[in-house]
């Protein structure tokens, strides 16, 4: 059975991937003196947000979570926000 011989309520809905914000002409750079950038990765009680969430590569996923440790340890950013 082909997906569109479906009727509409039965298609799968399929999400557009959403593509990384950190790769591009006018991309930011992570730096971990940029709290405000860091901060968007951070959720509401201080864990870095996976990047299944956020859309962002697994190189700069990395990078992202290098930068966020390094502001805590620097105290620039919170381990844990009650």
């Amino acid at each position: 059975m082909e997906i569109t011989s479906l009727p509409a309520a039965r298609r799968p809905f399929f999400r557009r991937r959403k593509t990384c914000p950190f790769s591009g002409a006018n991309a930011p750079k992570i730096d971990y003196k940029d709290v405000r950038l860091l901060q968007r990765y951070i959720s509401e009680r201080g864990k870095i947000v996976p990047s299944r969430i956020t859309a962002v590569s697994a190189k700069k996923q990395r990078e992202l979570a290098q930068a966020i440790k390094r502001a805590r340890i620097l105290g620039l950013l919170p381990f844990i926000i009650k």
